[in-house]
């Protein structure tokens, strides 16, 4: 009788134990009890910025995609310098170019009013980055949620883990391996690049100085390098900021799968972009296919976005629900 209930209560301990995981893991209707209307607050906040700029949508999208691949999906990019740590607003892969931070603002501050200390600011940019791509064209899904918010953030992974603009595939496909995403993700989630706009200095190489060469690149399509020359003339592409170009020359704040043509077309703006394409093998494979069936891609891209929204996500007790994103609890 005695080992009946012992062993009654290892298996009451380890089921118990198995719903405590479970009730950690991301589900898709996280607050339905404690915060219903979570998304439709996300949703106003996102419509809001895009009627004020149209590129704004694409920044968003950024910052979650920024967010995930340094220390996984915990809105660490949100958070200023600190006494104990240096934010990563100024990386090499965010200074002077990841925006929209008040737009978080807004909509944390507004969901604060609402329902107060309970939606993170990780789950407010996985919902922006669905919401982002929806109101540019593209096709929604159910955002998984329960994530927590950092209480640090890590500059220097930021500038390990985020691909550079200058990147080759070797490159890209090591480095999202390395946050656990695969290939075909990679080439997928580059199709981001659907919408939103590029400094100069991120690809100024390619027009005059490809590889040290001290020539352009020649895979970029002859007419498209010329208008490029003229926006980003030699003496201020290494430079100025200011000078901004189209990641889809052709339908810039439309989601869509025009991306994956340009590259064959060769004018893919960065050479991150470009090199799927002019690269033989896997990556070509699917620029090819995507190019050819939207809906194809609309749907590998949900579910990319899905995976990379599940990148070490902070869970149950970890981490905290930040009161505004900019700063964590103590630090206010």
């Amino acid at each position: 009788m005695k080992s009946i209930i012992t062993i009654s209560l290892i298996c009451c301990m380890l089921l118990s134990r198995c719903n405590l995981l479970h009730g950690h893991k991301l589900k898709h209707h996280f607050y339905e009890k404690t915060c219903p209307n979570a998304e439709s607050i996300v949703l106003a906040g996102v419509k809001k910025a895009q009627q004020q700029e149209a590129r704004l949508p694409a920044s968003l999208l950024r910052l979650h995609f920024h967010d995930c691949f340094v220390q996984g999906c915990d809105a660490s990019v949100l958070l200023d310098d600190a006494a104990n740590f240096t934010g990563e607003k100024t990386s090499n892969p965010n200074n002077g170019s990841a925006r929209g931070f008040e737009v978080i603002d807004q909509i944390k501050a507004e969901m604060e009013r609402r329902c107060r200390g309970v939606v993170s600011c990780a789950d407010i940019l996985a919902i922006i980055a669905r919401d982002a791509v929806v109101l540019s064209g593209g096709k929604p899904w159910k955002v998984q949620l329960g994530r927590r918010d950092s209480l640090t953030a890590n500059r220097t992974a930021s500038n390990q883990f985020i691909p550079a603009p200058t990147s080759n595939v070797t490159t890209l496909i090591a480095k999202f391996k390395a946050v656990g995403l695969s290939a075909k993700d990679m080439v997928t989630l580059s199709g981001a690049h659907t919408i939103g706009q590029a400094r100069c200095t991120a690809f100024s190489q390619r027009l005059y100085n490809q590889s040290g060469t001290g020539k352009p690149d020649p895979t970029i399509n002859k007419g498209f390098l010329q208008s490029l020359q003229q926006l980003c003339p030699q003496a201020a592409a290494a430079g100025n900021s200011n000078f901004l170009a189209p990641l889809d020359l052709r339908t810039p704040t439309h989601f869509d799968n025009r991306y994956y043509l340009n590259l064959q077309a060769g004018k893919g703006l960065l050479n991150s972009d470009e090199v799927l394409y002019t690269t033989p093998g896997f990556t070509k494979k699917y620029v090819r296919k995507y190019g050819c069936d939207k809906e194809e891609f609309f749907d590998s891209f949900r579910k990319s976005m899905i995976k990379m929204g599940s990148i070490k996500p902070l869970t149950g007790k970890k981490g905290e629900i930040r009161n505004n994103c900019r700063f964590t609890n103590s630090g206010l």
